[in-house]
């Protein structure tokens, strides 16, 4: 918490003991320096000039080196007189006649912070002055003294007042009053090693307060002596309080006091203290954070109000480290009277929502503060524990009972805070980045808030049924996004009613489908089966979310889609695997009792589609989603929920089987639902069974009309219909039928067509495919029909069917798994002759291109010399086609294409023109990469390509996009940009020859990578990353060329460029002794960049850890210790990962390895410090040693100290059995699982095995007391 701007950070955990009143302010000489009083140096430079301005060299010596108790005492022994003389002497230089009301503001501030809440005061000084007392009596605040060497018993019950510990002066002292002043290492002494009355003082304050030191330097006298006395007490195993400290820093330094403070046992609290003109330190921040700490904790929950009204209208943003009124509103807020929070929900206008993101929603707390929320913490404490201001634990009185039922009463209660809070939040209904966060967070809402929200939206439709609009009004001014939209309205309905996906209620099917085949199938299973595939709405932040506060808004036409992203799901992930109905013959003779059940299931799923849709009508994707109803090869499974229809499917199927009049009536029935995925049902089961009569399917196809009939989204259906039943039609049957195909699909459909001609040559084809279907199931056709059919066909003869039904989908996946929309019977396809060509690629060809795949691909690789030949033709009079040259050169670069294509397309493309070759550049680039492989001619077009290409004013920004933002990775980019095409394909070019190290670089290709390395041209720097990805190669071909131009880059020094080679750098790195002795230093400052490698900043670590490991010779242990220590403690991870990598590696040397490179590593290079052990290091130090072999024993006693408990213990301890170990090195073995295992809730099967292994290998370790804590834990774990 910081108080003021650039102050010290107090520690909440400080704060909260303070609070409680468990903090004693133990104050030292610092505090009356705006009294203008000397500290203890000053102090004695004033005694000198008081006795005897000269030192000896003794004295100067001893003050010199900051004894100043020593120094005096030297002084008093060699001064007549020198005992008082030098006691009447510290009087003097500490009286003053007067002191202004700023000498002792900072004393009041600590008066008022040393008063607890009952009316106590604790404060302790070694300071000699009265501006406490004074400063009391400036404040009327009257409190007992208490003067050394009579101090009080510091307990809560025997103390109130404050302590002079080492006495105090007043302007008329005699000498038995002078003698008591500790001032003297003589004095010191005695106060704390012979008589020990200020030691024993001490070493029982410590023990029963939070001691906070203030005033104190970090080598003062006094702070020595009661930290060696503590030391003693810790010695004897005496327990103390936490021990803090305000202390000071100069710029540069605050790593080195913060190290120093630590060593002593004292927590710093530390904050800058400027360097003055007069060489003096500016401490003021200290007394104002002071004078600020006391004007809050004395105005109490009023004082965390005005924190929260200064900044509730304020956006919370990453402050620095001086500024963390990010923090300092947490804290206010976290008071347990709830009165700040209401000043947040109750303010106006209504304070941020980024309040919540960037504030209540984040893990700012750990166990220290569990104090603070009334929550006792563990003595053996949790470091893991984090938790925010709304999500943390609660204390007893508010926690539910730990009972074997849960009943309404089993979720916590909220206490004052979180009730206002929740209110706060209320006043943003109508924004949907709240309500997604809490979908995305996983869980059900808090019953209180459920309420609440319900509640609030119904009287807000109470208001507009009421036509209150004054009220609304009123609302809406001070709190925009409270009163939800229709839309939101939608979403708020559907999470309060649990039809939201939510990460925490994952269903086991497993269990389910164990239990289905223990027995019969009951309404349970039934009922949970239900549960367990409910479909539900996955939200997440929609692509682009719109500002609602514009016309839009107002007009009510903000779309669903608009508000959030959402899809269909299942309630049980990978509900398709684990169910894997192909190989579960009990489930599938279950299926039809559970037909009515999976029918409900799949009209809830569409019944959930259509409340998210933003209009009446439903528009259906499922024959894009499910192409086919029957099972097919083009049901790719990607939607989980589309495992209801299959499952419907089946179940239908076996319930023709068994009840086939249940099943004929619940087709015709499906056929009746609003809802075009159930009339595919009905179609498909027509297609199934002879039950339904041709006249009712015929009726489905042909009433409305024929609408069904023509319908893309049925389409599938109705073509296995009239294949499988269509030679059971009766004449009249047939006839109403074949009329209905022979008056062609409605016109509505031609709306695409620019002309009508094109919706002719449409109509024709869809009227061609229905009849070849029908005729294909051995009905003869009649007269009409079969004259269309036999016409259409003569029209167009390259019309056949398809014969993997291919022509019966609208959508179809390839079999190289790229998506093609197929849509050849929808566009004037592409003719197979050069002279035809000429003429169809004459017409606008990126309309002709909408229309679909019209086969140009097609004929570009399958007649390459007819398209050639055409488009040849056209470039002679200066036609270029761009739609159709692009999806040329996609052909063309498939496959074996580049090879067939270059020698003749290469001298056409050269004739291009640049306006064209700037609207191909991608393609191009693409295809001249693809064709630098393998080039055998045009050497000379394939160099001014590259030369035109990197000419062309391209975007720099690359257009590849990742969550509908731009992407920022340089390597991507890179890779599909045209820049990046033809800067690869020059270097595929290059390595086709043998090329040699010191060949340079040709003259030729010289200038081309000398200008990509033009900071100047943006687009270039994709250039660049290619470069670096090759930076190994190029220093063997021309090592004074890429020292020259490339190496430079790699500095640091100018971060954004350095982001980029390093990035290409690490894409694919190696190591070369040449290049790490050449950039080294540069490579050794990437450590402090990592965060601008983004998921390239591991490659970086990796390498470091291989460098360290194979060539240490180029590097110092210091270099590589600097580096590593800066490293995160995930990052450490990643150097685990690799050193384990590396010794697997080893083969059979893994011993010698570990000895030779492990171990010194490890004590060379290993940072060496307690906050570096976390579990997952534990977990990946233990993996290192399982694959160390015979150094095993070795290992473990070279880390054992670095192993500490972990989660989730089954993977390590399959390590551990399948390494051998356990029998092997038993002894190693039992000591490392000891320390892994706690007490952790989840017992891994394999532990037993492994214990018993251990006891065959050493029988004797049996009895130990690590094993009879492990079989404890065993047992308790099995029950």
């Amino acid at each position: 918490m910081q108080f003021v701007t650039n102050g010290p950070d107090i520690p909440d955990s400080l704060l909260q003991a303070h609070e409680e009143g468990r903090v004693v302010f133990f104050c030292g000489a610092g505090v009356s320096v705006p009294a203008k009083l000397p500290d203890f140096r000053q102090l004695v430079e004033d005694i000198f000039k008081q006795t005897d301005p000269r030192k000896t060299p003794q004295e100067e010596a001893t003050f010199n080196d900051c004894k100043y108790d020593s120094t005096l005492n030297l002084l008093e022994h060699r001064f007549p007189l020198g005992r008082m003389a030098v006691r009447r002497a510290l009087v003097s230089a500490l009286t003053r006649r007067s002191f202004p009301q700023s000498a002792t503001e900072t004393h009041s501030a600590l008066l008022c912070l040393s008063r607890t809440h009952d009316d106590r005061m604790r404060l302790v000084t070694t300071n000699f002055d009265s501006l406490f007392e004074l400063a009391g009596k400036r404040d009327r605040y009257k409190f007992p003294v208490f003067c050394a060497p009579m101090l009080p018993v510091p307990k809560n019950s025997r103390w109130n007042g404050l302590v002079y510990l080492h006495g105090a002066i007043s302007r008329k002292m005699d000498e038995t009053a002078l003698n008591r002043l500790v001032i003297t290492s003589g004095d010191f002494g005695q106060a704390y090693l012979t008589e020990r009355w200020a030691a024993r003082f001490v070493s029982e304050l410590f023990r029963n307060y939070v001691v906070c030191f203030v005033g104190y330097g970090i080598n003062d006298p006094v702070l020595r002596y009661m930290m060696d006395a503590l030391a003693a007490d810790k010695l004897q195993g005496e327990t103390t309080q936490p021990a803090w400290a305000f202390a000071s820093f100069v710029s540069g330094q605050m790593d080195d006091k913060r190290t120093e403070w630590l060593a002593k046992g004292v927590t710093p609290v530390l904050y800058e203290a400027k360097v003055l003109k007069n060489k003096k330190q500016d401490h003021s921040l200290l007394h104002k954070t002071l004078i600020a700490w006391a004007n809050t904790y004395r105005d109490g929950v009023t004082g965390k109000e005005s924190i929260v009204l200064k900044y509730a209208s304020s956006y919370p943003s990453k402050s620095t480290v001086q500024d963390d009124f990010v923090g300092r509103m947490l804290w206010a807020l976290s008071d347990k009277s709830g009165l700040p929070a209401r000043r947040l929900a109750e303010h106006k206008p209504a304070p941020p929502l980024e309040w919540y993101f960037k504030g209540l929603n984040e893990n700012r707390f750990s166990q220290s503060d569990l104090k603070r929320f009334g929550v006792t913490p563990r003595e053996n404490g949790d470091e893991k524990l984090g938790f925010s201001l709304i999500r943390r634990p609660s204390p007893y009185h508010l926690s539910p009972f730990m009972m074997l039922f849960a009943g309404d009463h089993h979720y916590t209660q909220w206490d004052e805070m979180m009730i206002n809070l929740a209110i706060w939040l209320l006043r943003y209904l109508d924004d949907p980045k709240l309500l997604i966060s809490f979908a995305k967070g996983g869980t059900q809402l808090h019953p209180y808030f459920r309420n609440m929200i319900s509640e609030k939206i119904a009287s807000y439709a109470k208001l507009e049924k009421e036509g209150k609009t004054s009220e609304l009004n009123e609302i809406r001014q001070h709190s925009p996004s409270a009163i939800p939209g229709p839309q939101m309205k939608k979403l708020w309905q559907l999470f309060l009613s649990r039809r939201v996906e939510l990460s925490f209620a994952n269903g086991e099917i497993v269990p389910w489908k164990r239990q289905l085949g223990a027995g019969p199938l009951t309404a349970t299973l039934r009922f949970e089966l239900r549960e367990l595939l409910a479909p539900r709405i996955r939200l997440s932040e929609p692509y682009d979310l719109p500002s609602l506060s514009g016309e839009e808004a107002e007009n009510g036409q903000i779309g669903m889609k608009q508000l959030a992203q959402w899809d269909l799901v299942l309630s049980t992930t990978h509900a398709r695997s684990m169910l894997n109905t192909g190989n579960d013959e009990r489930l599938r003779r279950a299926l039809p009792a559970l037909f009515d059940d999976l029918q409900l299931l799949l009209r809830d799923a569409l019944d959930l589609m259509k409340m998210m849709s933003d209009g009446d009508e439903v528009p259906d994707y499922s024959h894009l989603i499910q192409p086919s109803i029957q099972a097919h090869p083009q049901n790719r499974g990607h939607r989980d929920w589309t495992l209801l229809i299959e499952l419907l499917r089946d179940a239908w199927l076996g319930l023709l089987e068994t009840e086939p009049l249940h099943a004929t009536q619940a087709a015709i029935a499906w056929f009746q639902l609003p809802y075009t995925l159930f009339k595919r049902l009905a179609l498909f089961a027509a297609s199934q069974d002879e039950n339904i009569t041709g006249e009712q399917w015929v009726s489905w196809l042909t009433d409305n009309e024929a609408h069904w009939l023509w319908s893309v989204e049925t389409g599938r259906e109705v073509f296995r219909l009239l294949v499988l039943r269509g030679k059971d039609l009766t004449p009249d049957e047939q006839h109403q039928l074949e009329s209905a195909i022979l008056a062609g699909p409605p016109f509505t459909d031609n709306v695409y067509y620019e002309t009508d001609e094109q919706a002719q040559w449409h109509q024709c084809k869809r009227i061609w495919l229905a009849l070849a279907k029908l005729q294909s199931s051995g009905l003869a056709l009649g007269e009409d029909a079969s004259v269309r059919l036999h016409t259409i066909s003569s029209m167009l003869p390259k019309l056949k069917l398809s014969s993997n039904q291919r022509d019966e989908f609208s959508f179809w996946m390839g079999s190289s798994g790229e998506s093609e929309l197929e849509a050849r019977f929808n566009s004037n396809p592409a003719p197979e002759t050069w002279q035809a060509l000429i003429e169809w690629l004459r017409e606008d060809p990126e309309k002709q291109w909408m229309l679909g795949d019209d086969g140009w691909r097609d004929v570009c690789t399958d007649y390459f010399d007819e398209s050639l030949k055409a488009l040849l033709y056209l470039s002679e009079s200066s036609i270029w086609p761009e739609q159709r040259w692009k999806e040329a050169l996609q052909a063309w670069s498939r496959d074996e294409m580049p090879t067939k294509t270059w020698d003749a397309v290469a001298p056409l493309i050269h004739a291009m023109p640049n306006n064209t070759l700037q609207a191909l550049a991608h393609t191009l680039g693409w295809w001249l990469e693809r064709c630098s492989k393998i080039l055998a001619s045009h050497d000379d077009i394939f160099k001014s390509l590259c030369k035109r290409l990197l000419a062309i004013p391209l975007k720099a920004d690359s257009d590849t996009l990742v969550n509908g933002e731009p992407i920022d990775n340089p390597v991507s980019e890179a890779i599909n940009h045209p820049v990046g095409y033809v800067t690869q394909a020059l270097f595929n070019y290059l390595f086709s020859n043998d090329m040699q190290d010191d060949d340079l670089l040709p003259s030729w290709l010289e200038p081309y990578f000398t200008a990509l390395c033009d900071v100047k041209i943006r687009r270039f720097r994709h250039g660049r990353v290619i470069l670096a990805s090759n930076l190994i190669p190029l220093l063997r071909i021309d090592p004074v060329w890429t020292k020259a131009h490339l190496l430079p880059f790699f500095n640091w020094d100018n971060p954004s460029e350095a982001r980029v080679v390093w990035s290409g750098f690490l894409w694919s790195p190696r190591l070369y002794q040449p290049l790490f002795d050449i950039f080294k230093q540069d490579f050794l400052r990437t450590v402090n960049h990592l965060d601008l490698l983004g998921e390239y900043n591991n490659q970086y670590i990796s390498v470091l850890t291989y460098t360290a490991l194979d060539m240490g010779e180029s590097f110092t242990d210091v270099e590589f210790r600097e580096a590593f220590n800066t490293l995160t403690n995930e990052g450490l991870e990643t150097v685990l990962q690799a050193l384990t990598q590396a010794l697997e590696a080893a083969g059979d040397q893994r011993e010698a390895y570990w000895a030779n490179r492990i171990t010194p590593f490890w004590n060379s290079l290993w940072p060496k410090s307690i906050e570096r052990i976390t579990p997952r290091i534990s977990e990946l130090l233990v993996q290192l040693i399982l694959s160390a072999g015979d150094a095993f024993p070795a290992g473990y006693k070279l880390v054992s100290a670095w192993i500490i408990p972990v989660e989730f213990l089954h993977y390590l301890i399959n390590l551990f059995l399948n390494s051998g170990m356990c029998n092997k090195y038993p002894k190693e073995s039992l000591d490392i699982l000891s320390a892994l295992i706690v007490d952790q809730p989840l017992l891994p099967d394999e532990l037993s095995i492994c214990l018993e292994q251990i006891f065959m290998g050493n029988p004797t370790l049996e009895k130990s007391q690590h094993a009879e804590r492990l079989k404890t834990y065993l047992r308790r774990k099995k029950g």
